[in-house]
């Protein structure tokens, strides 16, 4: 054993006091978090056992009452789908039927598609490069129009229109030649893109393509519907009145005088033949039954009949109709209607 030589300096390695047991050293630091170890353990689990419950609940909440993972509308051109979202679909219903309505070409309306979906993506947006606003993103500062007119989709449609009206022989020009001649973009050839989805859906929309547009919508926010399918309950209580008449609202409002008579509890017939010039009813009907399909999602509407098919939000496709149809060249809509309120017998 090594002993200390008088005199020397002492050892600062050296143990003092008496001989510890063989083993490691263990410190109060340490003994402090072998004691937590079994808490922070016991907390960790129940958080996670939390999240994972509620991760359980959401997801069968959603099993139970969720709409469709996508909302879409699909017009259908040589056997290819052209996809809009519910909002932009119903912005192309009033771009497509104010031409027909007017009495211009389809081509106008596969004109006036392109230059929305290149300008705001067929959205009314309120802002834009400087000065530009809503669908077709005019300007104030340019002559458009004020901003609240502008904003207004009715007005800006038939604004284009009108100075499309003004080009000769936009009818056989290139969709972007004639898009340009009317925006002046920054962008001339920008429009060309956006020709064949544009022409799926003016055709669809002018009555030329039948049974093309379809849309997959979520069920409408109420407990029954007229047509005897049930929706989603209603997050509260709906406002009592006519449930035609979000509809009826946009039916005045894109096409004016077309004339509609009631058929039944959340059911109107329109006489779609005074929709164009001339008399070719069946595709005026197939042109309105697809502008209300277009447009359901934010109308309430659930099902639609024209010339013996049948598009509802359950099929979400154009099907035989088992029920009498309407007459040539009407279409019946159906909306959805809330329930009475009544309580059931137990």
């Amino acid at each position: 054993m090594h002993a200390e030589q008088p005199g020397s300096p002492p050892d600062p390695f050296a143990p003092s006091g008496a001989p510890r047991p063989p083993g490691p050293r263990v410190h109060g630091r340490d003994v402090r978090r072998r004691r937590l170890r079994p808490l922070r353990v016991a907390v960790t689990l129940v958080t996670v056992t939390a999240v994972v419950t509620a991760g359980i609940v959401v997801a069968l909440n959603r099993l139970d009452s969720a709409p469709p993972v996508a909302e879409r509308c699909a017009a259908e051109l040589d056997g290819q789908s052209w996809f809009l979202s519910p909002v932009q679909a119903d912005n192309a219903a009033l771009i497509a039927i104010t031409p027909l309505r007017r009495g211009f070409p389809a081509r106008a309306g596969t004109i006036g598609i392109a230059t929305a979906l290149q300008e705001s993506k067929m959205v009314n947006i309120d802002y834009g490069d400087r000065d530009s606003v809503g669908l077709f993103q005019q300007r104030p500062s340019q002559g458009w129009g004020t901003v609240e007119e502008i904003m207004d989709p009715v007005y800006s449609t038939n604004l284009f229109y009108d100075v499309l009206d003004t080009i000769d022989g936009y009818e056989d020009m290139e969709v972007t030649v004639a898009a340009q001649a009317v925006q002046r973009s920054g962008f001339p050839d920008a429009y060309a893109q956006h020709e064949t989805r544009s022409r799926a859906w003016a055709s669809a929309l002018s009555g030329h393509s039948a049974a093309a547009l379809t849309c997959e919508l979520a069920p409408v926010a109420t407990q029954d519907a007229a047509d005897g399918t049930s929706g989603e309950p209603p997050s509260g209580e709906q406002e009592a009145g006519d449930p035609l008449e979000p509809f009826q609202t946009r039916l005045e409002r894109d096409l004016l005088d077309l004339p509609a008579e009631p058929d039944g509890v959340g059911q109107l017939v329109v006489d779609a033949r005074a929709l164009g010039p001339g008399e070719d009813d069946e595709r005026y009907a197939w042109a309105f039954a697809q502008w209300a399909v277009a447009a359901a999602d934010a109308t309430d509407v659930v099902r639609v009949e024209v010339a013996g098919q049948v598009w509802t939000r359950e099929d979400a496709a154009w099907t035989e109709g088992a029920e009498p149809a309407p007459g040539t060249g009407h279409v019946r809509v159906t909306v959805a209607v809330a329930e009475s309120g009544e309580d059931e017998p137990a």
